[in-house]
Order: C-alpha cells, then sequence, then structure tokens
C-alpha cells in the first residue's frame, strides 16, 4: 500500500514515500493486544497513523531493550528521527510511514525524544524511589503515546493533552501492577523503593527473590488505586475528542482499568501469574465504550490541572504546535461500525488464546 506525504506540509524538501502498512500492522500485533483491539474501534481515517505510530515506538522499543549497546541504539534512533523531521528516512517501514504521520499532523519532536528516553530508563536499570519517579516513567513510556494519539485525532488543546496523557501513565500504572513478578524475574522493579523502606523491606532483597505476600499486595494496590484516580481523570478528555473517536478511547480505558479490577479480584497476585480479561469481559466493555459517541461526555465540576508527571508534556506540545500540520485522508477499507464489533468478537478469541501461550 503506498502513500504520499502532502508537500504543504513539510518545512523541509517535500518527499514522496511509499511503504508497507501491513508491515507495520504486524508490529503493532505482536505487541500490546489491547492497545492493537481498541485501535480497530478508531475511525478509518485515523487507523492508518494510529498503525505507522505504534510500529516505530514498538521498534524502538526492541532497538533499546534488546540490543548490545543501549546508548549506541538510542544515538541511532535519535538520528533516524532527525532525518524523519527532514523529511528524509531510511529505507525501515515504520520510518518511513512515521515521517508521512509526524508532519501531515504536527507532532512535536519532543514528545518522541520522551518516549526515547523512557525506554532508555528501562535499559539502564532507572532506581524509581516514590510514585513520583514511577509516573514520571509512565510519562514517557505511555503518557507520550497518549499525547501523539491526541494530535492525530485533533485534539491538541492544553486539555485534551493533559487528559491523554494522564490516561496513558494510568495505563502504565496498570501495566506495573499486572507485571511486578515478571519484571521482577527480569531484574526489574516498578515499586517505589520509598514503599519497601515505609514498612522495613529491603527492596533488592525482595527483587533477588520475588515472592507475594500480603505487603506485596499492598504496594499492587496501592498502583491500581493511583491508576483509578488517573482513569477517571482521563474520562473527562473524552468531550475534547471528535465524537466518532470517543469509542475507542473509552475502550481502551475500560478495558485497561478492567485488567486492575480482574487482579483485584485475584487476589492482587501479579507475582506467580499475570491478569487476562476474558472475551466476554472484553466485548461487554466494548459494547459500553460504543455508547459514549451519543452520550454527552463526562465533565469535571472543577478545572483540572496537570498532573506533574505529564506538565512537560503539555509544554512541548503547546510550544511546538505545527500550524502547517493538516489532516488528509488515508485509503483503508471502510467497516461500519456493526462489522468492527463482529470482527472484534474474533479478534478478542484469537488474542486470549495467545495470551495464555507461554512464550
Amino acid at each position: 500500500m503506498s502513500n504520499h506525504l502532502p508537500e504543504s506540509s513539510l518545512s523541509s524538501p517535500p518527499v514522496s514515500l511509499p511503504y508497507d502498512l501491513e508491515a507495520c500492522t504486524e508490529l503493532m500485533r505482536g505487541g500490546s493486544k489491547s492497545f492493537f483491539a481498541a485501535s480497530r474501534l478508531l475511525p478509518v481515517r485515523l487507523r492508518p497513523p494510529a498503525i505507522a505510530l505504534y510500529a516505530f515506538c514498538r521498534l524502538a522499543d526492541d532497538a533499546i531493550d534488546e540490543g548490545d549497546d543501549p546508548v549506541l541504539a538510542m544515538a541511532d534512533l535519535k538520528s533516524r528521527l532527525a532525518a524523519i523531521y527532514a523529511g528524509r528516512p531510511g529505507a525501515e517501514d515504520a520510518d518511513r510511514a512515521l515521517t508521512i504521520v509526524v508532519h501531515r499532523y504536527g507532532i512535536p519532536i519532543g514528545l518522541l525524544e520522551a518516549l526515547l528516553d523512557g525506554f532508555l530508563w528501562d535499559s539502564q536499570g532507572r532506581r524509581y524511589e516514590n510514585l513520583a519517579d514511577v509516573e514520571a516513567y509512565g510519562a514517557r513510556v505511555a503518557g507520550t503515546v497518549g499525547a501523539m494519539m491526541s494530535i492525530i485525532m485533533g485534539a491538541s488543546t492544553d486539555t485534551a493533552i493533559a487528559r491523554a496523557s494522564e490516561l496513558g501513565v494510568a495505563m502504565q500504572l496498570t501495566n506495573i501492577a499486572r507485571d511486578v513478578g515478571t519484571d521482577a524475574r527480569m531484574g526489574r522493579l516498578y515499586i517505589p523503593r520509598a514503599w519497601f523502606r515505609e514498612i522495613g523491606m529491603d527492596a533488592d532483597a525482595w527483587l533477588a527473590d520475588p515472592v507475594f505476600d500480603s505487603r506485596i499486595a499492598g504496594f499492587t494496590q496501592r498502583l491500581l488505586l493511583r491508576a483509578d484516580a488517573l482513569y477517571r481523570r482521563g474520562e473527562f478528555g473524552l468531550a475534547e475528542l471528535p465524537w466518532d473517536c470517543r469509542p475507542a478511547i473509552q475502550a481502551a480505558r475500560l478495558v485497561y482499568a478492567e485488567i486492575g479490577k480482574q487482579l483485584e479480584r485475584e487476589g492482587l497476585d501479579s507475582v506467580n501469574h499475570r491478569t487476562v480479561v476474558s472475551t466476554a469481559r472484553k466485548l461487554a466493555l466494548l459494547a459500553r465504550a460504543a455508547t459514549v459517541a451519543v452520550k454527552a461526555p463526562a465533565v469535571p465540576d472543577v478545572t483540572l490541572s496537570p498532573v506533574p508527571a505529564i506538565h512537560y508534556l503539555v509544554d512541548i506540545v503547546s510550544q511546538e504546535r505545527n500550524p502547517l500540520a493538516h489532516e488528509k485522508p488515508w485509503t483503508v477499507p471502510v467497516r461500519s461500525f456493526d462489522e468492527r464489533v463482529v470482527w472484534m468478537v474474533e479478534l478478542f478469541g484469537r488474542l486470549e488464546q495467545r495470551e495464555r501461550t507461554p512464550r
């Protein structure tokens, strides 16, 4: 599938970039299953840029996390970003697709640089002393994605970026709560070390021999409570979005929040197993999410200031907005919402089976 970058959306010389969208789609399928599934509820016009954005994020994460030298990988990725923003990407499908996206929608380079910083933190074994540190990490690896998706959807006000970024942080806190054991066995600890000290636990000793008990359950509960608070703030961001974008974002919000609820029902033990939301429950949440397109979205009683961790993301977008950016349609197959729901039934069945298969 080919597409072209409109000349008027570039500050540098125009480019014409054929790219393989299906290659980007395959990368997305192999990453966050909930993100991939929810993206299928996006309006047709926004699905390709969402896939292109996620594909680059996935490749960048793998390059830093799995390479021999994370610092060199980071330098290479920043060089690739510079080429992308100059309108002269390399041969990689993800780079060429992202070039179209960042110029067409005016995505500030600062957001992608912040994302890369978060990936580097992972590879360098960064220590998180308090919840603010954890949320700063979440802002980089997930809040940035929320902000970029908000821009793609045409919502780039300070309020829209704040709520989208906070929703991203909420999702990352859910991921952390769900993957306590998995992360620990990789030598990674995202539970604030200060929480261990508060009750006389040695974080490093636990990390060397991760065992579930009531204390770890308490930490997991605290993460989920904070995530829930951010999910509530994220819901207020729906009012900032075009009506046809709201079901997809509400679906992502509800499905991720349900991971936390399911984890609570399972006793908060994410050391010994990884929580999965059933297909039936996901479909029920999708049906609930679909109603936001016809209902008046919730609005807060008072003005909400951005939480500290994501304030700088709002500043990046505010300072680097590209007035030349504009949206043009992408050529993709059109499905009705009912057809997408049928497709989702089949998709969730496949994804649930894959999630239960040991890697």
